[in-house]
């Protein structure tokens, strides 16, 4: 299990101009890639949609050593109803509360020197402020459950998560592929765990080889694949194989062939320039606004 790797939580954005704004003013983060597609994504990248949409890839440096975050954007969705299931991302930041006061972003101390910051979509950040570490800032992505012990045995026993830490007390559980790595947080959420419209995934990395066999793991024990192993294509990139799992819970896990997704994630120079262009030329806002229409909610 050594070789695998965590490498991004998926979140659906309605609203990319102001998302840009809190994950690169405020967060600090970079665009390390930006790619638009005009069909949707087999494996469902961006939820269940068949139309045009843009997958921004963001973080605080190259994906092949650090969590980023994917931001996918559907051109006629302008909203998403969140759930229970996505409780936020921690990660160790003074120069992002500091940036987050000077914006006059709403930010609230949950804790002595930890800081909630909303994304656009009411994605939960949590903040502390300490100096930036040299290795990835980003700690964990926390996820909600609705019977941690039978999560646990998930994620564990058949996905050969290390267990980290367990807090019976607020019935929280931490696990990890590596000490070097985000970790994966989970936490009983008191009753079942809905996923709204806003729902994400979660994606790791492991040798290509290794696919199959998560897969047939979980045919023998009777888990739910909401995508069998499958190619995937990006213009002019790498083609990438992925199959797409869901825990008990539902929550949507994506594990990619390590090789080819270190040759699709590397970082593009243009991926700033990139995003910004596509932004200027979105006129779907505009579209609708001169058909006296609001886009739609998902």
């Amino acid at each position: 299990m050594a070789a695998r790797r965590a490498l991004h939580f998926v979140f659906k954005v309605g609203d990319r101009g102001r998302t840009a704004r809190f994950y690169r003013d405020l967060l600090g983060m970079r665009v390390l890639r930006h790619e638009e597609f005009e069909e949707g994504c087999k494996a469902s990248c961006n939820g269940p949609y068949d139309g045009k949409w843009s997958k921004t890839m963001v973080g605080y440096g190259p994906e092949d050593n650090h969590f980023v975050a994917e931001l996918t954007y559907n051109y006629g969705i302008g909203e998403y109803r969140l759930g229970n299931d996505f409780l936020g991302l921690t990660l160790v930041s003074s120069q992002a509360v500091s940036n987050a006061k000077k914006m006059g972003w709403p930010l609230k101390e949950v804790t002595t020197g930890i800081f909630e910051a909303e994304a656009p979509g009411g994605y939960k950040f949590y903040l502390e402020d300490k100096e930036q570490l040299k290795q990835d800032p980003v700690l964990k992505v926390t996820l909600g459950v609705s019977d941690l012990q039978k999560s646990v045995n998930y994620w564990s026993d058949l996905l050969g998560m290390k267990i980290y830490e367990k807090d019976e007390e607020n019935q929280r559980v931490l696990l990890g592929y590596a000490d070097n790595q985000c970790k994966l947080e989970l936490k009983t959420v008191g009753g079942p765990v809905d996923h709204g419209t806003a729902f994400g995934r979660i994606a790791f990395s492991c040798a290509k080889e290794e696919l199959p066999n998560i897969e047939a793991l979980m045919k023998k024990e009777n888990q739910k694949i909401l995508t069998p192993l499958v190619s995937l294509d990006t213009p002019g990139k790498a083609t990438v194989q992925v199959i797409i799992l869901a825990d008990p819970d539902g929550h949507e896990i994506c594990f990619v062939g390590d090789e080819a997704f270190r040759d699709l994630s590397k970082v593009d120079p243009n991926g700033d320039k990139l995003l910004d262009d596509a932004m200027a030329a979105d006129n779907s806002d505009k579209w609708f606004a001169a058909q006296k229409m609001k886009k739609a909610s998902a």
